[in-house]
């Protein structure tokens, strides 16, 4: 249905609302949404903006137009009751021009915004269409991450607000964090309390590591504060499960063998630590390993440190593991990978993520040897911060592996997805950047490697470090390039 003189700028002028026509993906602004339906953009914008918020996309209803959708404030009563709905404008593009079917035409849709900015529109109901604030979008091609990490550090460098680009997409976060209010009574019952590290980060109980074998007159017994990590992937119009995770916080004195139960129940054959055991003279971690060459008993569970091997970053530690109740059976030895990260400080970053990209690469090399493998378990004091940063980065490289280098991310929906799983995942605005930062080099790097491939047929890696023939019986070490 035609809408007919249902906007008019202050000047007076009606803004009529139908010529609509076809053109191509017309700018690289922020505030530009591509292919979003109108429900979904109320839905955005009505659950996360604010008055004033708008943004522009495609239109569905006339493919290859463009619509500017608007969080209007509607006045009721004498400004009693205020409250706010979505305004879509149609914009046309004609004789190279865009323009919302009256007054000015403009060269670019940027142009149009700042125009409109500048001189709000006004329904015919009287309803005053303010452009406050872009309402941006975090989905982009990954191939197209340089150009939006260039735009989040220019933003926040020349900006006359100090606190834009990175620090406000992160702000944007940690504001929708604050209403995940999922359970979390287990962590907080008298019989576990004395299990947590930090009193105040728990775990969901939604999606907590359920301790299975356990003594059912024990109170708690099946308690540990570790969450599972299920990634998601769009595969065509699916959500397809990708790879699982266990986050957990590092072992306490009194979690240890809780801990070793937890490794053993779910098959898991690598461990990634991100943290020392003592950082600025505080514990961290208590160890939950024997030294080289020796053996502990965690319960009912043996732990034989086999062989260390220092890296540039990291240790990798092999571990032999039995169950003392099953010896003699049919049940294999199991043998564990442990690497533990050495150059990331805590609360901050590493300086550059070449180190953290070789560091998974070799992980998930060990953890595709390995047939029917578990998950893989990551931790750091709390499990949440490195935690959450490693495994984020992990599961938007998996992602660009299997879809490709022109496939479609969004940093902020991964780790809003991660966060539904386990609280806080992801803690300051410099882990939020240093995601974007090695996701970017990740892409340049594979982009390198294509070129090399194609030039000189060669696929050799540029993170190289360990490499496996069978993680049972291989522990070679060779040096980085």
């Amino acid at each position: 249905m035609e809408v007919k003189n249902l906007l008019r700028e202050r000047n007076g002028h009606i803004i009529e609302l139908k010529y609509p026509l076809n053109c191509k993906d017309p700018t690289s602004e922020r505030w530009y949404h591509g292919h979003l339906s109108g429900r979904d953009a109320e839905k955005l914008l009505t659950d996360k903006g604010k008055a004033g918020s708008f943004l522009v996309r495609e239109s569905q209803s006339k493919p290859g137009d463009f619509v500017l959708s608007v969080l209007t404030n509607e006045e009721k009563h004498e400004n009693v009751d205020r409250k706010t709905k979505v305004t879509h404008v149609m914009i046309r593009y004609q004789d190279g021009k865009y323009d919302v079917g009256g007054g000015e035409r403009f060269d670019t849709l940027a142009d149009l915004v700042e125009h409109y900015k500048k001189n709000p529109m006004v329904e015919k109901s009287g309803i005053v269409v303010h452009l406050k604030q872009p309402f941006n979008a975090t989905r982009i091609n990954a191939a197209n991450i340089e150009n939006r990490v260039r735009e989040l550090n220019k933003v926040a460098d020349n900006s006359e607000k100090p606190k834009q680009g990175f620090w406000e997409e992160f702000e944007v976060l940690q504001q929708q964090e604050c209403k995940l209010l999922y359970p979390r009574k287990e962590g907080q019952k008298l019989e576990n309390k004395s299990k947590n590290r930090y009193k105040n980060i728990l775990p969901f109980d939604t999606t907590r590591v359920e301790i299975r074998e356990t003594d059912p007159d024990v109170p708690g017994a099946d308690y540990i504060n570790a969450n599972y990590i299920r990634s998601m992937h769009e595969e065509g119009r699916h959500m397809e499960e990708g790879k699982v995770f266990i986050a957990t916080q590092g072992c306490l004195q009194n979690t240890v063998i809780d801990f070793w139960k937890m490794v053993y129940q779910e098959s898991t054959h690598v461990i990634v630590m991100t943290t020392k055991e003592i950082e600025r003279g505080r514990n961290k971690c208590v160890r939950y390993w024997p030294e080289l060459h020796t053996t502990k008993e965690f319960g009912k569970v043996l732990v034989r440190n086999v062989d260390e091997q220092p890296a540039q970053d990291y240790i990798l530690r092999k571990l032999e593991v039995t169950r003392l109740d099953r010896v003699g059976g049919k049940e294999p030895v199991r043998y564990i990978w442990h690497y533990q990260y050495l150059s990331w400080p805590d609360h901050g970053v590493p300086n550059e993520p070449g180190g953290v990209l070789w560091f998974l690469e070799e992980v998930n090399r060990t953890q595709s040897t390995i047939p029917d493998t578990g998950p893989i378990i990551v931790h750091c004091s709390a499990g949440i911060g490195r935690t959450g940063t490693i495994i984020v980065i992990d599961i938007l490289i998996d992602i660009i592996n299997r879809q490709g280098l022109d496939c479609d991310i969004d940093i902020p929906k991964t780790i809003q997805r991660v966060r539904q799983q386990r609280s806080g995942m992801v803690q300051t605005e410099a882990q939020y950047k240093f995601i974007y930062m090695a996701v970017q080099q990740y892409i340049d790097t594979a982009q390198k490697r294509l070129e090399e491939e194609m030039t000189n047929d060669d696929s050799s890696g540029v993170y190289e470090n360990i490499n496996f023939k069978s993680p049972q019986t291989s522990f070679s070490s060779n040096t980085r390039r």
